[in-house]
């Protein structure tokens, strides 16, 4: 089934909406998961009957090791919905999730470069930074 014309559609659609670099994989039951931007922004997963729009967030495990633990922000069942109202609430929920991950970044004091969560050592302080001005190593 994952090779019907619609389902191709959905691949297009999401690689072209996504936040630049997107990158595809499979999930090794003929599902598609993207991640789109750098540092990644948004995840879509798309199946053979649904599309889930998830926004891109990483946890640590433990200092060296980071884990991408996706927010999702909806599902939509792809087959029952005409193809406008589709693609539209599909770009709707991909800014959705762009906009709240974007959010989430802050300017480091020092260096003034806008971080994701992930890359800072606290509030408004990058781990470069934080390893420069203070010696913490991660």
């Amino acid at each position: 089934m994952a090779g019907t014309e619609r389902f191709e559609q959905l691949i297009a659609f999401l690689g072209s909406h996504l936040p630049e670099p997107v990158e595809q994989q499979s999930d090794g039951a003929g599902g598609i998961i993207f991640t789109g931007g750098s540092p990644g922004e948004v995840i879509a997963y798309l199946t053979e009957s649904v599309v889930a729009i998830a926004e891109f967030r990483v946890r640590w495990e433990n200092p060296g090791t980071p884990v991408v633990k996706a927010r999702r922000v909806g599902i939509l069942k792809w087959r029952r919905l005409p193809e406008t109202a589709l693609m539209n609430a599909i770009a709707s929920l991909i800014k959705g999730a762009r906009e709240m991950r974007l959010g989430r970044y802050r300017t480091c004091r020092f260096c003034g470069t806008s971080n994701p969560p992930e890359w800072l050592q606290s509030e408004d302080l990058c781990q470069t930074c934080a390893e420069r001005e203070s010696g913490t190593v991660h």
